[in-house]
Order: structure tokens, then C-alpha cells, then sequence
């Protein structure tokens, strides 16, 4: 499971010029369900994303997280993060998870952050997406549960 982590002011997700999904100061995530991912993956990378120290404290040290700051969580599904670029010039998305399974593992992520606390939105699964990202630095982390201990 690979997720990109933007730290945001603001962010929000249209579909069919709909804004379905929307949040202030917090974080954009875009979710990417690989196979062979588990619910271990899950739990491994949306507590490693809540605890990261990435927001700034009084001293403008990057020292306390989103559960510190109770800021918002926006997640975006985005089966091409698990794509590969290594071959040709067309991406291979044999490593990306069949839609029913990835639904599920992307809704179950989703659940893991309420039950956190945070505030947290989302896009709609499967469709195109229009996102719009107030990006808050920049500060942007790719994280990868399987390079997680």
C-alpha cells in the first residue's frame, strides 16, 4: 500500500464538477492498494501517516502531527501510484489490486482514521477526480507500508 501525504491549508476533490470531499489544514492523501496488501498494511501505514511530526510547532520545528494539531484528513483513491514506468513507455498496472478488493482496503483505511478522530473526507472510488491541493510548504512524503517496520 503506497500513499502520497501532502501537508495542506486546504484541499478539496470534485467529481462531475461536484465537491464531494473538502477539508482546511491537515493533510491530502492519495491511497494506492497494491497487490498482496493486508489489512496489517492498513493499520502499519495509517498510524505511521496520523503520527508523523510534519506540522510546525511555535519554534517553526516540524514536531508535531496531525493528531497533535487535529487537523483534517482528505483521501483520494489512485490505483496509478500502484503503476510501473520501469519497462516501455506505457505504465503497467499488473501490480495495482483488482477494483472490489482495493474498495475495500481503501474504505477500511478510511474507517482507521476516524476512529482516530480526525476529521476526515473523501473523493468517490473509481471515478475521475478533479483535486485541488493547497499544498503547505511544499511538504509531500511518499510512504510505502512495505517499507515499514
Amino acid at each position: 500500500m503506497i500513499a502520497v501525504v501532502q501537508r495542506v491549508n486546504s484541499s478539496s476533490v470534485k467529481v462531475d464538477n461536484e465537491i464531494v470531499g473538502k477539508i482546511g489544514k491537515g493533510l491530502n492523501i492519495l491511497l494506492g492498494v497494491k497487490k498482496g496488501d493486508r489489512k496489517e498494511d492498513i493499520l502499519k501505514l495509517v498510524n505511521k501517516i496520523a503520527n508523523l511530526r510534519i506540522f510546525c510547532d511555535e519554534d517553526k520545528k516540524m514536531n508535531l502531527s496531525l493528531l497533535d494539531t487535529k487537523g483534517e484528513a482528505l483521501i483520494i483513491s489512485q490505483f496509478t501510484l500502484a503503476g510501473n514506468v520501469k519497462k516501455g513507455r506505457r505504465p503497467s498496472f499488473d501490480s495495482s489490486e483488482k477494483p472490489d478488493i482495493a474498495k475495500d482496503m481503501y474504505e477500511q483505511f478510511v474507517k482507521e482514521f476516524e476512529f482516530l478522530g480526525v476529521h476526515t473526507q473523501t473523493g468517490v472510488f473509481g471515478e475521475h477526480m478533479d483535486v485541488n491541493i493547497q499544498n503547505d510548504g511544499p511538504v509531500t512524503f511518499i510512504v510505502d507500508s512495505n517499507e515499514l517496520n
